[in-house]
Formats: C-alpha cells, structure tokens, sequence
C-alpha cells in the first residue's frame, strides 16, 4: 500500500462527511445554500471550514469549497495545502475545482453529484472529466453519504422553486 493510499484510509471518510452534513443542514435552516465543506490535514485536523456565502457577500466566487479553502491557507498561513483532503456534500464545479488544483489539495471526498441531482447547465461535467481534460490528478473519493447529500440539495431545491433545467450551485 502507498503512502498516498494509507493517508486516505486513514481519514475516516464518513465521520467528515457527517460533520460537513451536518453544517450544510445549519446552513440551510438559516435559508442559505446547504454546502459546506472541509479541509482535513493527514492527522484528522480540520483547518479550514466554510458554507457558501455568494449571496450575503455578493461573491460568485464565494462557494463553500473556495471559501473553506481560503480559511484552511489562512489558518496555516501557506497556500500550498499538500497532504490535505476535502470533504464537500456536493461535486465541485470547475471553478472550484480549479481553486482545488490550485491549492495542491492532495484529495477530494465528495457526497452528491450534479447529475443525480438535476443540475443540467453544466453538461456532462464531473471532476474527473475535467482532470482528464486539464491532464492534472487528484485523489476522488465519491459517493460518500451519497443518499443524504443528494436530498439535502434536492430540499433546497424545492425550497426555491427550481425546476431540473435550472439547477445552479
């Protein structure tokens, strides 16, 4: 077994993901989007931690995987996050994705994906289409709590009225 592999198996993939469900819940009780996310160090430690907050900041880029992300590089006052895994109830969109790579974050565990939740205005995207278009790798762990994830996204949903054709994140 790699060292690569042993990290992951290290981190309890379902315990971060409750605790990550668990915010998006809070989140969405207080009438905003239900993401939230984590950066995980190797030893267990979360180091940065943050919902969406687009609209209160008036931010498009102010997703929770984004947002998590600069919390986590402020914490550690680095913005290489090497070694880290991020833990996100709902599939990354590009832009996220992108932030992800960017920061050198080593691994993403994810819950839900666009798809499965009727999210059509980005095609036939996934994270691993677009790793394989950029020709970048990281570790993708899907389908964690995959269930819970995807109601939580589909209660928002109904909440505000969105049909299948106009799912946004």
């Amino acid at each position: 077994m790699s060292s690569k592999e042993s990290r992951l198996e290290s981190l309890d993939h379902d315990f971060f993901m409750a605790l990550a469900l668990q915010n998006a819940q809070s989140e969405l009780a207080r009438g905003g989007r239900p993401i939230f996310c984590l950066v995980v160090q190797q030893n267990g430690q979360v180091i940065g931690q943050a919902g969406n907050t687009v609209s209160r900041d008036m931010d498009p880029s102010a997703h929770a995987e984004v947002n998590a992300i600069r919390s986590a590089c402020a914490s550690l006052k680095t913005l290489d996050l090497s070694g880290s895994t991020l833990y996100t109830p709902m599939e990354p969109c590009p832009m996220c994705l992108s932030t992800i790579l960017e920061a050198k974050i080593s691994a993403i565990v994810l819950g839900a994906r666009h798809k499965r939740v009727g999210r059509t205005d980005l095609g036939n995207y996934s994270v691993e289409a677009l790793l394989g278009l950029l020709s970048r790798r990281i570790d993708v762990v899907a389908g964690v709590r995959e269930s819970e994830c995807e109601e939580l996204r589909l209660v928002w949903k109904r909440r505000h009225g969105e049909t299948q054709s106009k799912a946004t994140r």
